[in-house]
């Protein structure tokens, strides 16, 4: 399994997209720690954690730690299934960073 810094570049969002989109093309679990770490308000967001659960449905993974406010947690892909899935982000978040996470 592979451990992420959360942190590493703007230390916002974009890591934990393009995390959860490789870990679903390649079969490879992670760890990510220090989410968001850059950012005022560090964290999973209402967006960012609707790209972990879209992803963990779409990939039938198993995902541990991510909940609100959440600095950390691991995500594990198994199979990704074709089909028509729905998602509510549940505020001003963006839906096309979600559909770009799980396209």
């Amino acid at each position: 399994m592979l451990t992420l810094d959360g942190s590493f570049g703007e230390g916002g969002g974009q890591v934990v997209r393009t995390a959860l989109t490789l870990s679903m093309i390649t079969g490879t679990p992670f760890r990510i720690e220090r989410v968001r770490a850059g950012r005022k308000k560090p964290g999973l967001l209402r967006q960012h954690l609707t790209c972990v659960k879209a992803s963990g449905r779409v990939a039938s993974a198993r995902v541990t730690g991510a909940e609100l406010g959440a600095t950390s947690f691991t995500f594990e892909p198994g199979v990704i299934n074709a089909g028509e899935y729905e998602f509510a982000i549940g505020s001003a978040g963006s839906t096309i960073l979600v559909f770009q996470t799980i396209l």
